[in-house]
């Protein structure tokens, strides 16, 4: 699976990131907070979490909103290894 990073800037393309690096850079940290670009589907976004906690994380969901229009949103995945 492949998703988009959220932008720095507005008019920046978002980096792509495969489910496996994210993954692994859970496994190597045990948490970590990712925000996620608006173009990713909510599909997109509530399988990620489905294979996260597959993998035995906690994890929080939630659409951050940066302004008043209806497209300034991104996504943030918190997710906590549970030991």
């Amino acid at each position: 699976m492949e998703l988009l990073f959220a932008r720095n800037e507005l008019n920046e393309k978002p980096k792509k990131v495969q489910l496996e690096k994210i993954k692994e850079e859970l496994l190597k940290t045990g948490e970590k907070i990712f925000y996620f670009d608006r173009d990713n589907s909510h599909k997109d976004m509530m399988a990620l979490v489905d294979a996260l906690e597959e993998e035995g994380f906690n994890v929080y969901f939630r659409e951050v909103k940066y302004g008043l229009a209806d497209d300034e949103y991104m996504y943030e995945v918190h997710a906590l290894l549970i030991k």
